[in-house]
């Protein structure tokens, strides 16, 4: 059933200012209008019931009948809508914070940094979202995310660059016995290989072209439809994948895969901290987006 009449908010928030100050050049400062502003949002209101609220005086303000009426139902509401947003906002600010990331984000880059970020937020509590699309999610699905862009973020959503792309080839330390190979050289190995949905990401192909090979043709591969899962062959030295800097230097820097070439490539994109433009950003989430940030600029 549809609720009806309902007055303009706009006009509901001027006349509540209105009453608890009892001016309309002070209303005006608290919400940040003009007195002309809100002369006009009251006398809006006014048409819309019929009624006049206020007597205007030379040196004062007083509420009608209806208005003393008016003013003490709207206040109640108004004031009632305003505790239970808060407190909705304050549960999820306080102890509920929506991460959604890539599966290759959670796994390689977000997991082993976690802990930090639990130390300095103990009471947020923590829900992680893992979609290799980000244009899968809507603004509600998240509070903040960290994923890899090429051009830019989709509509709706604001984002900050934390790292530029590099993409190199390595494999577990034993695969090739430390020799490095050519680009060339790499046709004839088995090439772990992503099939990707979200088509942004630098691909094998695309590799060799900007790497001088535009006729490259893959002989041997392993495909896989979620990159933790290719890792996870390179390590166990089934072939060679490609390397995202910053995302795979934990993997370098514990010994588990070597650099296979000196090449490297990017089609100019990179890793950002991605957010929700129009919603109220809450504390939680704050916290995080800036502490991605230290951890990216510590790297």
């Amino acid at each position: 059933m549809r609720i009806s009449p309902l007055p303009p908010l706009p006009s509901l928030v001027a006349f509540e200012a209105a009453v608890r100050h009892g001016s309309f050049t002070r209303a005006a400062a608290e919400l940040y209008l003009t007195q002309s502003a809100i002369s006009r949002q009251i006398a809006q209101l006014e048409r819309f019931l019929g009624k006049k609220l206020f007597l205007r005086e030379p040196r004062s303000l007083r509420l009608t009948v209806a208005g003393q009426r008016y003013a003490e139902e709207v206040q109640r509401l108004l004031v009632g809508c305003a505790e239970v947003t808060e407190d909705i906002m304050k549960r999820k600010g306080h102890s509920e914070l929506t991460v959604a990331c890539s599966s290759g984000v959670a796994v390689l880059w977000l997991t082993p940094r976690l802990a930090s970020f639990r130390a300095l937020q103990p009471e947020c509590h923590l829900r992680l979202v893992v979609n290799d699309s980000l244009a899968a999610l809507s603004e509600t699905d998240f509070d903040i995310g960290m994923y890899y862009l090429r051009d830019g973020p989709p509509a709706g959503f604001a984002a900050r660059r934390l790292y530029d792309e590099e993409v190199f080839p390595v494999c577990a330390p034993a695969y090739l016995r430390h020799r490095q190979l050519r680009p060339r050289d790499l046709l004839q190995e088995t090439l772990l290989t992503i099939e990707d949905g979200q088509r942004q990401w630098l691909s094998w192909q695309t590799w060799m072209t900007q790497n001088g090979l535009p006729e490259a043709r893959i002989a041997h591969q392993i495909l896989a439809n979620q990159y933790p899962i290719l890792v996870q062959l390179a390590i166990q030295g089934h072939g060679i994948v490609l390397g995202w800097r910053n995302m795979i230097d934990p993997c370098l820097r514990d010994g588990l895969l070597v650099p296979a070439c000196n090449a490297s490539a990017s089609l100019g994109g990179g890793y950002y901290a991605v957010w929700p433009r129009e919603r109220v950003e809450h504390a939680a989430a704050r916290r995080f987006r800036n502490w991605l940030v230290e951890q990216a600029s510590a790297a």
